[in-house]
């Protein structure tokens, strides 16, 4: 189907869907559940072809682990669906209700957003918590993923709509754009009508390719040049789990850590402890003047590294003169996504949650949290790192508009 026709698709399927029942999206959600299990050998043979022509194309491993699925990764995407079809229903009900003194009665109710296009790259697990976050939001998916996961982006797309179909949704409901080129990208950019919203969920050069160039709504998911803060009354052993957490544990994510800065008065002891063990986790360390006299296998950092998201095993480390100092390097370096302090000093904790500008904001705990899962959500979109609308982990709520529904009884004006 070319491109123009599925769009014509999805907007028809988009107003039978803003009508669809709580039950029915839901019976969907299920179903969309157990056709990914069922298909697991079929998604994960996909999954090895993107593997290989990763692997071929000599992609580094953080970005390979992104594309990775096994059979837990493809049973998570299916608790992910179970997870949102368990959730209340965000569409209809009405947030609120004024009574005017003319007697007009104001309802103002919660409606899907419509056709909704996501762009992303390397990770297919978007592919279904997007098309199950948009379907329970009652909203339709038009997914356009990057070339190195099409293979496994196309078998779970038709897992997801034959059981979409079949439990009687429109055909239309879940879209998938098979042109990886950039010229797909433009397109979707440039669909203003018949995209209702677009969504880039991916590195920076995406991302501000589809903020400059769209003429679509865009809600804008931001890259994660994210911060661990070491105050100098912080517990160290504690810092350093969450140091460790934050950068190692996932480091291609957007919640990972990529900077840690270390108060000047600590800064000795606390190197000297998380130095070896981030090295052993395979890490390199560019660090400032500072810290490369305290880590002596560390390599000097570029004005240009304290602005990178490298979604790698790298971290940048620098020491600190003050908590001041912190906070302004935090707000002029970072990109609004997630950023942490470790501190017992509970003023300073507070006040690094009231100056710190970022959608999540933590004291004692590691920026991995940052996810719709673990806030509660179920799946999520992306993290916007906007202040229209829509900030921080996107669930369900975040995929809807308003409606306000006036009833009156012959009023005029």
């Amino acid at each position: 189907m070319d491109f123009a026709n599925m769009l014509s698709r999805a907007k028809i399927a988009s107003y039978a869907l803003m009508t669809a029942t709580a039950a029915q999206k839901d019976a969907a959600l299920l179903a969309m559940a157990d056709a990914l299990i069922e298909r697991t050998p079929a998604i994960l043979e996909a999954n090895e072809t993107d593997l290989k022509h990763a692997r071929d194309s000599g992609m580094k491993r953080a970005m390979i682990d992104r594309l990775l699925l096994d059979e837990g990764r493809v049973a998570g995407m299916a608790e992910g669906l179970r997870k949102l079809a368990a959730l209340p229903d965000p569409v209809g009900g009405a947030d609120e209700m004024i009574k005017r003194p003319n007697g007009l009665l104001i309802a103002k109710r919660r409606v899907p957003l419509g056709v909704v296009g996501i762009i992303y790259e390397a990770r297919p697990n978007v592919t279904a918590d997007a098309a199950g976050i948009c379907l329970k939001s009652g909203n339709v998916s038009v997914l356009r993923g990057g070339k190195e996961a099409i293979a496994s982006n196309t078998a779970i797309v038709e897992a997801l709509t034959a059981a979409a179909l079949e439990a009687g949704l429109p055909a239309g409901t879940i879209n998938l754009v098979e042109d990886t080129s950039r010229d797909s990208a433009f397109a979707m950019m440039k669909a203003s009508g018949a995209i209702d919203v677009l969504i880039p969920r991916g590195g920076p050069g995406l991302i501000k390719s589809v903020v400059e160039n769209a003429n679509v709504p865009v809600i804008e998911t931001g890259t994660g040049n994210c911060h661990v803060f070491v105050e100098t009354d912080a517990d160290l052993d504690r810092a350093l789990r969450i140091v460790i957490n934050a950068k190692c544990s996932r480091p291609s994510v957007c919640n990972a850590a990529e900077k840690l800065l270390v108060s000047r008065p600590i800064a000795e002891r606390f190197l000297g402890l998380a130095a070896e063990p981030l090295r052993a986790k395979g890490v390199e360390i560019r660090g400032d003047k500072a810290a490369c006299a305290l880590i002596p296998w560390a390599t000097p950092a570029t004005t240009e590294d304290w602005y990178t998201e490298w979604a790698d095993y790298i971290l940048g480390v620098k020491v600190v003169d003050s908590f001041d100092e912190a906070v302004s390097h935090i707000n002029a370096h970072g990109t609004r996504h997630s950023e942490a302090i470790v501190t017992e000093n509970y003023t300073l904790a507070q006040r690094f949650l009231n100056e710190i500008d970022a959608a999540c904001v933590y004291v004692n705990a590691s920026t991995r949290f940052t996810d719709g899962e673990e806030f509660g959500f179920g799946a999520e979109i992306g993290i916007s790192t906007q202040k229209l609308h829509a900030r921080g982990p996107m669930g369900l709520r975040e995929m809807t508009s308003v409606k306000y529904c006036i009833y009156g009884d012959g009023q005029i004006r």
